[in-house]
């Protein structure tokens, strides 16, 4: 799954550990999701998407399309 978690990560300021320790998980996680080898649970991906104050599909999308900001 395609996602924008590395580019909203940077805009925040935010370290991998940063983001691991808001959202409740290891830094390996969050490079494994930024990097595409770990699609995040449903829970998971809800709680990015809120912390980014995003709609999971502006942070996530299948491997069809591109993950699209708000515009």
């Amino acid at each position: 799954m395609k996602n924008r978690l590395r580019e909203l990560r940077a805009q925040s300021e935010w370290s991998q550990g940063d983001l691991a320790e808001k959202l409740g998980v290891s830094r390996q996680t969050i490079n494994a999701i930024e990097t595409e080898k770990y699609d995040p649970s449903l829970p998971l991906a809800f709680k990015i998407a809120r912390l980014f104050r995003e709609s999971i599909e502006a942070v996530f999308s299948d491997e069809g399309g591109t993950p699209k900001g708000r515009g």
